[in-house]
């Protein structure tokens, strides 16, 4: 029997995904194409573009004096707050992970600053670190301690920042939480019959139980540190000081909207985009060492 049209070859099928075919093309594949080409030029957005080849990316490399400076600020930020961020959001699952009366109430309790507006609680966040009367410095004279320039000393500002992006650790307690609760109980069992006390089963048994959990978290969490844009901007303005909370994603905003030079923002994307492909390779190439999966035959 002769096959129809729609049916042969999967004529039916390719018509199906054709939309989600075009979409890509059109949203994804020709800006991300397109954006290598402007970032060989001279843009403001609203002239045309001048081709200058890696004039960009030679001037960005050797004489901007803000990128290896925010380049190092990125980095930093994000190997510490993204560590420190997945330790704070276990101990707090565990700490949760009880069934006990109220715990609900306790969970959204210290989920509630993910679902706040980024925008308000950093604006929140610039009254606790004000100089004089900032609720910081207020609990620092309770001590006796002298009071610290929070956001206008350069060896505090980037930890200040940490400090917000610790105060939303709420996301990562969340998904730890969904991931304990995932491990069965006959494990723990088999651990305390075998004479594992709970030291020994949360290292031995918890922790590797939950690594696909853990691995998750850090690849999003170093993804969205690497992007991090709302916390300088609202705080510190323009990076300062000394540039030591100049982040990537700051600095291509303040180039691109502020500078009119679009052309040496989007360099300074594909400068981000690569940083980010390289730890996501990294990650991966690594996880083979330390995730665990169940079904793994090794």
């Amino acid at each position: 029997m002769k096959k129809s049209f729609w049916k042969k070859d999967g004529t039916m099928g390719y018509l199906f995904i054709l939309p989600g075919i075009i979409g890509f093309l059109f949203f994804v594949a020709y800006p991300l194409l397109s954006s290598v080409y402007f970032s060989m030029t001279k843009w403001s957005g609203f002239d045309t573009p001048k081709y200058i080849g890696l004039a960009n990316f030679k001037y960005m490399f050797t004489t901007d004096p803000t990128f290896w400076p925010g380049l190092k600020a990125t980095i930093l930020y994000s190997l510490i707050s993204v560590p420190l961020g997945l330790v704070l959001g276990l101990l707090l699952a565990m700490l949760l992970n009880k069934n006990l009366a109220g715990i609900k109430i306790f969970r959204t309790l210290f989920y509630l600053p993910v679902v706040l507006p980024i925008v308000a609680t950093s604006t929140l966040w610039l009254f606790v670190y004000e100089p004089q009367f900032g609720l910081a410095n207020n609990v620092l004279k309770l001590f006796g301690l002298n009071p610290v320039e929070w956001l206008t000393d350069s060896r505090t500002a980037l930890m200040s920042l940490i400090v917000i992006a610790l105060w939303g650790v709420g996301s990562n307690m969340i998904i730890f939480l969904g991931g304990l609760q995932s491990v069965p109980n006959d494990v723990y069992e088999a651990a305390e019959i075998d004479g594992a006390g709970k030291f020994r089963s949360f290292f031995n048994v918890t922790i590797p139980l939950i690594t696909p959990t853990l691995f998750l978290q850090l690849i999003t969490g170093m993804i969205g540190a690497f992007q991090t844009f709302v916390q300088p901007s609202i705080l510190t303005k323009d990076g300062g000081p000394d540039f030591s909370t100049m982040l990537l994603n700051f600095s291509i905003y303040k180039n691109a909207f502020q500078g009119q030079d679009f052309g040496y923002a989007i360099a300074q994307v594909w400068v981000l985009f690569v940083l980010i492909i390289l730890f996501t390779i990294i990650a991966f190439k690594s996880s083979s060492s330390f995730v665990y999966y169940e079904n793994d035959s090794k």
